[in-house]
């Protein structure tokens, strides 16, 4: 870690503001429409409204502050955090069926990262219709403008708006605070709702309250994000700023229950409680930040998708995809890919949804599916430290009960729109799933040799002067994670298909570890200047740029004088000239020559058709595609039984 990672992760004013910007987005917009969606058409009833808030405090209490910023952040792999940062960490225990809540997880995350833009954004700029002279203005095409800027500038990258994030978000908190206070000074009963009696009451005894507390939910849907950008920020600066977050969040609650109640028997009619507490002179300032509020969070959930699919492709849980990098700023990266398909989802929501109230009936199915799997995976991480057995059966049942309370309360919103989010969801588990039992399948049929056996062979054909050279330097990625052994086709591929006389051989294997942020290499030579092999051990969020980092290990074992790269050929070497690098990537197909069973059959046809999306081999590793062969080789799985052909005269 370096030095302006440790500057960042230590508790400070500038680590605090940071902090503001980048996690507590998601969770601080949600005022613009929880209570709206409690209250939903119905006229204003105090029980409701007492109930509800009550279920809001202990909501974030229980949900956010016990299980996500007391509990959760204790599993950071090496500072880094998430649901994939989590499953490397439990994966340890060897425990197969863990891989499922982390894929349905992930995958959750990802679908409802579809709803999160829409929502957010729709609730601030319907606000709109609270001024006059905007009351009827069509909101669904600023809406998608907004959304298409949002997903447009995340090529630039955005570490210099990302300074405005913090500032933003400090502004915006005091914002909700202090209008909170303000509707509070005239009804300061509303405080009673603290006691948990009252959220009880509305969930058992109330008429239907128990549904309820699907929209209760919303106001946690950001509590994933805390894990999820532990990395950025660091555990203490998020703590320490929830204490200053969950104060402005709850006072604004509290506030808007006081209005509601003062307005009791009333209908909402479409208005936004969170507005209607605004003075008048405000509140077209209020509403342009909570515009900014809710981009300020948008960006934060694609900058999360981003990193979880990066994850996702070096765990070998997804198809290989271009990434780029692009600012310096540690961990930020760009996927074109996944850019413009959330760009594409989220548009596609706002015009199916049109209004926000709309979508709050369908938002947060998938999100407590997500939390349900992370709890899953957490159960284990305190089993591998050991935590106090009561506590760890203690969190199991709270938080089963709690979490599956929320999941059934939410099974309400299946037919009036969740099952688009949940649909999305189940089709990102079955791709994860496919491409990692697929890679499974085909790693168990390569065939892999000793290497020594072959040294003798590939120290006389790089003497061997009648065969034509192929190239100074000729390098195979190998998939051996065993440095004594080789795949059986590559060798085929140096000295059969077409002999491949070289003056160096290099061997080089890629090993993604579960540290995030790991870079290491080793070099093991096999022949001094004849067979060298490279073994990288790069962390689950390391881009393997294999390219930059070979050229890196050669110019070290060159300045060491481990290896002489000059040409072989005289006149090229008397003038001190470097030889040529080749890299060779097989690429395995799947035979036609197989027998498999029906499951096996299926997964591979299917990774089969996701690979013609995927990133190839050569710009997966970062190579350089002029000095790149590619082979196809067929992958015999399960050959066919004998052939017995009869010969006639």
């Amino acid at each position: 870690m370096g030095k302006d990672h440790h500057h960042v992760h230590r508790l400070s004013a500038a680590g605090l503001l940071v902090t503001l910007g980048i996690i507590f987005g998601d969770i601080g917009t949600s005022p613009l429409y929880v209570l709206k969606a409690i209250c939903g058409d119905a006229p204003i009833d105090p029980a409701t409204v007492m109930g509800g808030i009550s279920c809001i405090f202990w909501t974030l209490t229980l949900q956010t502050t016990m299980k996500y910023v007391v509990l959760t952040l204790r599993a950071d792999n090496k500072g880094e955090g998430g649901i994939f940062s989590l499953y490397t960490l439990v994966k340890k225990t060897k425990v197969k069926w863990l891989l499922f809540p982390a894929v349905i997880g992930g995958s959750a995350i990802l679908a409802e990262g579809i709803i999160t833009p829409p929502i957010s954004v729709s609730s601030a700029i319907e606000g709109l219709r609270m001024v006059e002279q905007f009351k009827h203005i069509p909101t669904v095409p600023i809406v998608i403008v907004i959304i298409i800027f949002l997903f447009g500038i995340q090529q630039f990258g955005t570490k210099s708006i990302g300074k405005l994030f913090g500032p933003i978000m400090l502004i915006w908190f005091l914002m909700l605070g202090i209008l909170g206070v303000s509707q509070l000074a005239g009804n300061w009963e509303v405080l009673k709702a603290l006691n948990p009696m009252y959220g009880f009451d509305l969930l058992v005894k109330h008429p239907g309250g128990f549904w309820l507390l699907g929209a209760v939910f919303l106001c946690t849907t950001g509590a994933e994000a805390l894990y999820s950008d532990l990395g950025h920020c660091g555990r203490q600066n998020i703590r320490i700023s929830w204490i200053f977050v969950k104060t402005t969040l709850v006072l604004n609650y509290f506030g808007q229950g006081a209005w509601l109640i003062a307005h009791q028997g009333e209908v909402l009619n479409g208005r936004s409680p969170f507005y209607t507490i605004m003075p008048v002179w405000f509140l077209t300032s209020g509403i342009v930040l909570a515009t900014i509020a809710t981009i300020v969070a948008s960006q934060a959930l694609i900058s999360g998708s981003f990193t979880l699919i990066n994850e996702a492709i070096r765990l070998n849980f997804w198809p290989k995809a271009k990434i780029k990098y692009p600012s310096d700023l540690k961990g930020q990266l760009y996927i074109p890919s996944v850019n413009w398909l959330l760009c594409a989802g989220c548009i596609i929501v706002v015009l199916h949804f049109q209004e926000s109230s709309k979508m709050e009936a369908a938002y947060g199915l998938t999100i407590i599916l997500g939390m349900l799997m992370s709890s899953r995976l957490l159960t284990y991480f305190m089993k591998i430290k050991r935590y106090w057995p009561p506590l760890i059966w203690g969190f199991v049942v709270v938080y089963l009960f709690v979490e599956l309370s929320f999941l059934v309360a939410q099974m309400d919103k299946f037919l009036k729109g969740g099952w688009i989010s949940l649909m999305i969801a189940v089709l990102l588990t079955s791709i994860m799933l496919v491409w990692f039992y697929a890679r499974k399948i085909r790693n168990r049929y390569v065939e892999f040799v000793k290497l020594a056996d072959h040294l003798p062979v590939l120290e006389d054909l790089s003497r061997d002067l009648s065969v034509p050279k192929y190239a100074t330097h000729l390098v195979y990625l190998t998939s051996a994670n065993n440095r004594e052994e080789i795949e059986s086709k590559i060798i085929y591929s140096i000295m059969q298909k077409q002999p491949k006389r070289a003056d160096i051989y290099w061997f080089v294997h890629v090993d993604v570890v579960d540290e995030p942020y790991r870079m290491e290499y080793k070099v093991s030579e096999f022949i001094h200047d004849d067979v060298i092999r490279i073994d990288f051990r790069l962390g689950f969020r390391v881009a393997p740029r294999v390219n930059l980092m070979f050229r890196k290990v050669v110019e070290d074992m060159v300045r060491n004088k481990e290896v002489d790269i000059t040409s072989r050929y005289k006149s090229l070497n008397k003038n001190n000239i470097i030889g040529d690098f080749r890299f060779i990537v097989i690429e395995k197909f799947l035979s036609y020559e197989n027998e498999l069973p029906i499951r096996e059959k299926v997964i591979l046809d299917i990774y089969s058709f996701l690979k013609h999306f995927s990133l190839s081999e050569e710009k997966a590793f970062g190579l350089d595609t002029s000095s790149v062969t590619v082979e196809a080789v067929p992958l015999i799985i399960a050959p066919t039984k004998e052939l017995h052909l009869k010969r006639t005269e």
